[in-house]
């Protein structure tokens, strides 16, 4: 579904990433680790559009796309579910799931009704401005607000960061739930091992905005993963 070749990212002079080539697959979740500092949100921010890439391809499902926008790559498939959740405060919680609906044809403008089988706690609080939620309610609303422009790729940035424990396990499981059955890529960045680990079938570790160790469950042991992240 994704493939990155030679990507590079600058902020100004800065170079932040350098060389990434990487692939996320259908039906997989590529998680991306290391320390604070690497380029893991950076790298989101690439694959996304929210800041433009400085070099090399980006493919998505089999086509090489230009430098585009958010937008643009909203439009082509993409949804990105940003660290610190970025909901609209002022906003019900319906409300900010239908800024989904700019991403599509109008006979597609409804919540489909997995979206609350998933998040059931939205349902009940659709009436509810979005800064009224807790930190864990509002991460859902987030990748529920992601998930209605029926991406083909999915792009979660430190998705547990701050949240309570049981939180933490929904959104494990709707994780899971979408790896079998929604037919999409998931790309996670996290910094929470255990969760990272028990979830990937694939991993990319980063350091200094390169590539440490890449590879999938198969071919990389829990020790080997731990190591590369504790570097």
């Amino acid at each position: 579904m994704l493939k990155l070749t030679d990507l590079t990212l600058h902020y100004g002079h800065s170079q932040i990433l350098n060389g990434i080539s990487m692939e996320a697959l259908q039906g997989e979740v590529t998680c991306v680790m290391g320390t604070n500092g690497v380029g893991k949100t950076s790298l989101m921010k690439a694959i996304s559009g929210a800041h433009p890439r400085s070099g090399g391809e980006l493919e998505l499902d089999g086509k090489q796309m230009g430098i585009l926008p958010a937008h643009q790559m909203a439009w082509k498939g993409v949804a990105y579910v940003p660290q610190g959740r970025e909901i609209f405060p002022l906003l019900t919680v319906r409300e900010n799931l239908e800024t989904g609906f700019s991403c599509l044809p109008a006979s597609e403008h409804f919540v489909p009704d997995d979206i609350f089988d998933m998040f059931p706690v939205l349902k009940r609080m659709q009436n509810r401005r979005g800064g009224d939620l807790s930190g864990g309610q509002q991460q859902q609303l987030a990748i529920a607000r992601a998930l209605i422009t029926r991406p083909r790729l999915l792009l979660l940035d430190e998705p547990t960061e701050g949240i309570q424990p049981n939180i933490i396990q929904q959104i494990g499981e709707v994780i899971r739930h979408l790896r079998k059955t929604s037919g999409m890529a998931i790309v996670l960045v996290e910094q929470y091992f255990d969760f990272a680990f028990d979830l990937a079938d694939r991993f990319v570790v980063l350091r200094r905005g390169e590539i440490l160790v890449k590879g999938s469950r198969d071919d990389l042991t829990r020790d080997q993963v731990l190591q590369a992240v504790t570097v």
